[in-house]
């Protein structure tokens, strides 16, 4: 009798941790009109999606350069990290959209030309596809945007371009644009040698973040709660550097951490639990 409880508790114990295992799915798509394409993304939903009737807050995860929507699930084990956040109760349940900036041109930005409008596609094709496909919570107190490297470039833009959409922007290792407009026009020169100096100033003042953090209005400076993360050996400190100093000029509330660590995965595994406590801050009402 007593083995047969046991075996029935630890059945029970299994069945529990089980339970317990969110859900990954890496090859949705949804049809872009702007972009001329069926796009891919990545979606993890909470343990509880397919058992609860409720609406989660969002976390939009984007991607470095060289990886395309399966990064965060593959290299980045967003899986297994934001379950065990959530089990151990530093993570609210979330919904994590993951989309492909790799596929056609690499970026999340609308290109110079105007032929190539990802920024466009995310902002008015995939984030109204994802929110209504899946049970969101579709107002800016319940999402977020993060990222890494050129991802985490893509998390300044699109926070410091929609404050109105996002609680909490969390950039890692992030290439943070231009420092100066020299900078901008030696980028953009190279496949736009004919590029006028008005369209790079106006280029470089849209995708700079130091730009956008020098003309930011006083009534936006904590619009959004960033969190700002790069390591003491990545080659893009000093990007993330003046941006923290720019900050702290303007007085806008910021968290930035200066951790071990260089340019690689190993770095950024580590980064996605803090990611998903400090968004959860706001999720949760802090």
């Amino acid at each position: 009798m007593k083995q047969v409880i046991c075996t029935f508790f630890l059945a029970m114990h299994t069945l529990s941790a089980f339970a317990q295992t969110g859900k990954v799915m890496d090859n949705l798509s949804v049809p872009s009109k702007l972009l001329k394409s069926e796009r891919k993304y990545a979606i993890y939903l909470p343990p509880d999606y397919a058992t609860s009737e409720r609406s989660y807050p969002v976390l939009y995860l984007l991607h470095g350069a060289g990886d395309d929507h399966t990064g965060w699930v593959q290299f980045g084990e967003v899986l297994n990290i934001t379950d065990k956040a959530i089990r151990e109760g530093t993570a609210t349940p979330m919904i994590i959209v993951m989309p492909d900036a790799d596929t056609g041109r690499r970026g999340y930005f609308n290109d110079v030309k105007g032929d190539w409008n990802y920024e466009d596609f995310f902002f008015q094709e995939l984030m109204p596809h994802v929110e209504k496909k899946f049970r969101i919570k579709a107002n800016k107190r319940f999402r977020a945007v993060a990222g890494l490297s050129m991802g985490g470039g893509g998390t300044y833009m699109y926070a410091l371009h929609h404050p109105e959409l996002f609680s909490s922007a969390c950039p890692l290792s992030a290439s943070a644009g231009p420092i100066t407009v020299e900078d901008a026009k030696k980028n953009l020169v190279r496949n736009n040698p004919d590029i006028q100096d008005s369209t790079v100033t106006n280029y470089y003042n849209r995708h700079s973040a130091l730009a956008l953090i020098n003309n930011i209005k006083d009534d936006q400076k904590k619009a959004i709660r960033w969190y700002i993360d790069c390591g003491d050996d990545d080659f893009l400190y000093e990007g993330n550097s003046l941006v923290h100093i720019a900050m702290k000029k303007k007085e806008i509330p910021h968290e930035f951490r200066i951790r071990e660590g260089a340019h690689n995965w190993t770095y950024w595994r580590e980064s996605l639990p803090k990611v998903l406590e400090f968004v959860s801050q706001a999720f949760h009402q802090y």
